[in-house]
């Protein structure tokens, strides 16, 4: 069988700790990645989570990039909230030239903008929301390339801005028919099984394709699959889609890399 993609990406959200709480195991996640996105202290995160997390991953050697959300740390950023298009503009500038900034610090260059959460999930279909994302992130670099699911609005207005960009698939989460993620609120939402991940992650690599919840085959071709940094047993999974990937003969690479 042949394959969709010969070489992909395989990314983490991660430096999602605060102060003395932490969240994954980022020291242990990072290395099995190419690719980490790191929160940029408005959903999770604080400076020097940031800036351990950056070096952890300039050491491993993955493409550091920014995790902007809407400013919400009690909710973790996954609730969504109704800011202006200046408003959010303003809050994309401010979170990802901040992560820019302590990337160049700490000796590297950042590489890509994923949004977070419930900001990720409205870009996504919403171009009043997904255009003030995609200018912020031109504006601070038009090279840096912009992560979202693939056909989105917000690889639109990616394209639109002049950024490269990077379609997107998830390990850890079912798909809802529509091609949507099924809510966290939501029985089987995630995928915390390494074989059932890695399967999944296997099937869009190999054949370009997702299973959703009720049974529908989605075309799916992507850039970049996810492992988020917060599921329960989160280095196990990648761990399983590393190796599942690699038997296939599916080179795992960031991009540019």
């Amino acid at each position: 069988m042949s394959l969709v993609a010969a070489r992909i990406d395989l990314n983490a959200d991660v430096g999602e700790s605060l102060g003395p709480w932490p969240m994954g195991a980022d020291a242990e996640l990072i290395p099995l990645v190419t690719s980490v996105n790191v929160a940029c202290g408005f959903h999770a995160g604080d400076p020097l989570t940031i800036r351990r997390t950056v070096r952890l991953a300039l050491d491993a050697g993955a493409a550091v990039g920014a995790h902007p959300g809407y400013p919400d740390l009690v909710g973790f950023g996954r609730r969504a909230m109704d800011l202006t298009p200046d408003e959010l503009e303003a809050a994309i500038l401010y979170q990802v030239a901040a992560l820019a900034g302590i990337v160049r610090v700490e000796g590297g260059r950042l590489a890509h903008v994923k949004v977070h959460g419930a900001l990720y999930n409205r870009a996504a279909v919403d171009p009043s929301v997904a255009t003030p994302v995609a200018r912020a992130v031109a504006r601070v670099d038009d090279s840096l390339r912009l992560v979202g699911p693939p056909a989105s609005a917000l690889l639109r207005a990616a394209a639109a801005a002049g950024l490269p960009s990077l379609a997107e698939a998830f390990a850890d989460r079912a798909y809802e028919a529509d091609g949507s993620l099924r809510s966290r609120r939501l029985p089987g939402a995630l995928h915390v099984d390494p074989a059932t991940a890695a399967a999944q992650a296997l099937a869009v690599a190999r054949d370009g394709r997702v299973v959703a919840v009720d049974g529908t085959s989605l075309d799916l071709r992507v850039d970049t699959i996810c492992v988020h940094g917060d599921t329960p047993g989160a280095p196990a999974i990648a761990r399983a889609v590393r190796a599942a990937l690699r038997d296939a003969g599916v080179e795992v690479r960031a991009p540019g890399g």
